[in-house]
């Protein structure tokens, strides 16, 4: 009796695997037998190592019914499977890096949040627009961060007495909220025709959120010092709040971003805090 109980546990756990392995082998005959959903994606292609070929627009064909639902997960099954020379940047594939910032459809946005959607019309993929490219959908981000590095966007407060953390009221830290979340992916920022025309110069919304997020942290006492750092007529003022008939570019650019922030609430701020300074 005890040896037949023995090879009954025994074979359960093989049991349990083969139902498992024929209900894989179940669902993947199950997607092959469906009729293939192709979508296409015409995307932007540039290689540097080829300077006088100009750039160009390259289609490819994905079968939906093999592919996640997300832009990012089509572009790496293209780089997969079908042209392994396609190069892009990726890395959390969550929303939280940043990396894989790019326009889509004439949005700017991140491909690993972007869905992609049931219909029939193609996918147009680009750079971030008025960026100098690497390659393909890379972007030459230095500019970016080098402007991000001179606002000194860390901490500046003398250790407290008792060399414990400095601390902060609910309040107080409520405030920073809508801010600190920024991945920099600078979606808002090359998104804005002032800091296309003015990158050199103006910080553009990702940059100056980050700037009043430390101007505002109740923590800090550099506030004088980073206003002053603003105090010029390029830094910050270069935000005119352009407008046409139909949308305020400003609010344009906080809809863009893909954590739903709102550079301009930010900028805002901060113009308030230069006139009280």
């Amino acid at each position: 009796m005890q040896s037949f109980t023995r090879a009954l546990r025994s074979a359960t756990p093989r049991v349990r695997v083969n139902s498992q392995q024929q209900q894989v082998r179940a669902l993947a005959t199950a997607v092959e037998s469906k009729p293939e959903s192709l979508k296409t994606f015409s995307i932007y292609r540039w290689n540097p190592d080829k300077p006088a070929e100009k750039p160009y627009m390259q289609t490819y064909k994905i079968d939906m019914n093999k592919c996640g639902p997300m832009v990012l997960d089509a572009i790496l099954k293209i780089k997969n499977e079908l042209d392994p020379t396609l190069t892009f940047r990726r890395s959390c594939r969550e929303g939280i890096c940043g990396s894989c910032a790019m326009n889509i459809d004439g949005v700017n946005t991140l491909a690993c949040l972007k869905r992609i959607e049931k219909d029939q019309k193609d996918i147009k993929i680009y750079p971030l627009p008025h960026m100098y490219v690497i390659k393909d959908l890379v972007p030459d981000m230095t500019q970016f961060y080098k402007q991000y590095k001179s606002i000194q966007p860390y901490l500046q407060a003398p250790i407290p007495a008792d060399g414990r953390e400095h601390l902060q009221s609910k309040e107080d830290r409520l405030k920073l909220d809508g801010m600190y979340e920024c991945i920099l992916c600078a979606c808002c920022s090359t998104s804005c025709p002032s800091y296309w025309w003015n990158q050199d110069q103006y910080l553009g919304p990702a940059v100056l959120m980050q700037a009043y997020r430390w101007v505002a942290d109740s923590r800090d006492t550099q506030k004088a010092k980073r206003l002053e750092m603003l105090a010029n007529p390029f830094s910050l003022y270069r935000c005119h709040t352009i407008t046409d008939n139909l949308v305020t570019p400003l609010f344009a650019r906080t809809q863009t971003c893909p954590k739903g922030l709102n550079p301009a609430k930010a900028i805002a701020a901060l113009k308030q805090e230069m006139a009280s300074a």
